[in-house]
């Protein structure tokens, strides 16, 4: 590709990307649909201007790992800790039911290999904690008591989901399911979680000495950009996929995490709040990317629409992701409307069902047909739930608790 060409190519991906995400917004949807359908029309699936060529991946990859430092950087380690035994029965319920069923439907139904049956049931353990918050904050409900317990179990959610990730990745760069390679992995994932956040506490104060007395602005953004780049590479030297590596970097460096054991740096609130902030457009320029990639990476004109696999894949699949997910509140002891509303709010997968995806098809493990199947299977995961749920609390909200303690 010519420099020129590329130039024009990221220019459209970003303001398309842009323009159809304010669109999902106005018609209340989360902004991740229209960034996704925006790759759709651009890529061959419509229009067929662009390819996702390999500067266009890379860029995407790099949208990936700042996506994941992003949640990590969100993710509230104290909240899970003191959520209790709700949020873990939910979450524990919500992420092994999807990941069993979606596994067993793929292998003993569709007749798909055991690596791609599981990388099926991966995909759809995941939990969107961005769009489970935005909705819970519209509806004011994220300190009342089904929004504790989903913020918590929300948690745990991501952080299974990348620790499987990490896991599938493996299995699919060593050509197949070993247990010595889990173990390998899960060895290291374990060094690197307990190495990293450490190293990041103590590379972030290096960098706020620094930031307090550079005369150039921009220092903070560039040295936080680049400890993410450098956990990145360090988690693919261990034998990790690089976003978990953003993930890490995210964990250590956000304002709630603690370090295990009683061991503690104190977080500097202030500057854990500049951190954010200033990261914020960076994460915001890279991530629509990402989204868009997928689309483009979807080629409907290739899949046969009228066979039944599609269908019947698909169907089974929201079923599974679904059910999968609603079930994990009916074991905790509430009221019933409480339940309803905890489990349709574990239900969106969002994007970080996407990254499942697009591993799984990167990897070369997800045919076109499964790609299909499984995208549409997360797009009608993260649009419905949010819908469904202003319409449960308008009409059951008076029923539900206000808030919590």
């Amino acid at each position: 590709m010519e420099t020129h060409e590329f130039f024009l190519y990221l220019l459209v991906i970003l303001l398309t990307a842009r323009v159809f995400a304010e669109l999902a917004t106005r018609l209340q949807a989360p902004s991740v649909i229209g960034e996704l359908f925006a790759g759709i029309v651009l890529g061959p699936s419509l229009l067929g201007w662009i390819q996702p060529v390999e500067a266009i991946k890379l860029m995407a990859e790099i949208g990936i790992i700042l996506l994941l430092f992003k949640v990590g950087l969100e993710t509230d380690i104290k909240r899970l800790a003191s959520a209790g035994a709700k949020s873990l029965v939910v979450a524990m319920t919500g992420f092994f039911l999807p990941l069993v069923f979606g596994f067993a439907l793929g292998y003993w139904m569709f007749g798909l290999s055991l690596l791609v049956s599981l990388f099926i049931g991966g995909t759809l353990t995941a939990t969107s904690i961005g769009i489970t918050v935005r909705v819970l904050s519209d509806l004011k409900r994220q300190q009342a008591l089904e929004g504790q317990i989903v913020l918590g179990a929300a948690v745990l959610d991501d952080v299974l989901g990348v620790l499987l990730l990490a896991l599938l990745y493996e299995f699919s760069i060593g050509g197949g399911v070993s247990l010595i390679n889990a173990g390998k992995v899960v060895m290291f994932i374990g060094a690197f979680f307990v190495l990293a956040p450490v190293a990041a506490k103590l590379i972030s104060l290096i960098i706020k000495h620094f930031d307090a007395v550079s005369e150039i602005p921009g220092l903070l953004p560039t040295t936080i950009v680049s400890l993410v780049l450098f956990f990145a590479w360090l988690a693919h030297v261990l034998g990790a996929p690089e976003l978990l590596g953003g993930f890490a970097a995210g964990l250590a460096l956000s304002r709630r995490f603690f370090l295990p054991l009683g061991i503690a740096l104190h977080a500097d609130e202030h500057f854990a709040h500049r951190i954010e902030a200033q990261m914020e457009p960076i994460v915001h320029l890279f991530t629509p990317i990402f989204f868009v990639f997928v689309g483009l990476s979807l080629s409907l004109h290739e899949i046969d629409w009228s066979s039944s696999f599609i269908w019947v894949f698909s169907l089974s699949m929201l079923l599974v992701a679904t059910i999968g997910k609603l079930v994990g509140a009916f074991f905790i002891k509430e009221a019933w409307p409480v339940r309803w509303a905890i489990g349709m709010a574990m239900i969106p997968r969002g994007e970080v069902g996407l990254i499942f995806a697009e591993l799984g098809r990167v990897s070369g493990i997800f045919s076109n047909e499964v790609y299909a199947g499984m995208v549409i299977v997360i797009a009608l995961t993260t649009l419905l739930p949010p819908l469904v749920m202003k319409w449960f609390y308008k009409h059951y909200g008076d029923r539900l608790p206000v808030v919590v303690g």
